[in-house]
């Protein structure tokens, strides 16, 4: 298992071919046994593909707000007003075509289960990346956010984005990190 982790890394260049619905299907599994508080069992997923332009230009209508706060969402705001824009460099997406979210009551068990299915399509050759600005959203104006998607419990947030696809490139190993600091009391 350690050697998966150390082989492991962030995808953010994809081929130009999506993720079936049976391959989805096969991610959830990976939730589905992952632990959660009190046997609740709330979280819920949702597949972002075909409304994919409707959803990122809610996105920025929430999270323009700290546009002069970060440049990303800035350029985001140019990509998305620019008609000649190049659909592969994509300033939130880069090269996704999809993006599975986690919604839940509690922000744990939603971190958790996403990780779940985050680690099984590693290993089913899929790759990816986490979009913090996409889940910025839930935080600005969660009522906003939740019109897209009315057939999730109001009280549940979106705490996990996950933009996947299928790799164009391979890496052999992760990045280098710094040792990570361990206390005992």
């Amino acid at each position: 298992m350690l050697q998966f982790y150390k082989q492991r890394r962030t995808c953010r260049w994809f081929k130009d071919e999506k993720i079936d619905e049976e391959t989805f299907e096969k991610l959830l599994k990976g939730a589905y046994y992952s632990p959660n508080r009190q046997n609740n069992q709330d979280v819920e997923f949702v597949v972002i593909d075909k409304q994919m332009p409707e959803f990122m230009q809610l996105i920025y209508d929430i999270i323009k707000v700290k546009e002069d706060e970060l440049f990303r969402i800035k350029q985001f705001g140019q990509y998305l007003r620019d008609p000649d824009h190049d659909v592969n460099r994509h300033p939130l997406l880069w090269e996704g075509k999809q993006m599975l979210l986690a919604f839940s009551e509690n922000k744990t068990d939603a971190t958790v289960a996403m990780c779940r299915v985050e680690l099984l399509a590693y290993t089913m050759g899929l790759g990816g990346f986490y979009s913090l600005f996409s889940m910025m959203s839930d935080e600005i104006n969660h009522e906003k956010l939740m019109e897209f998607f009315p057939e999730i419990d109001k009280n549940k947030h979106m705490y996990a984005c996950f933009i996947i696809g299928k790799p164009r490139i391979k890496y052999m190993r992760t990045r280098a990190h710094d040792k990570i600091k361990l206390t005992y009391k």
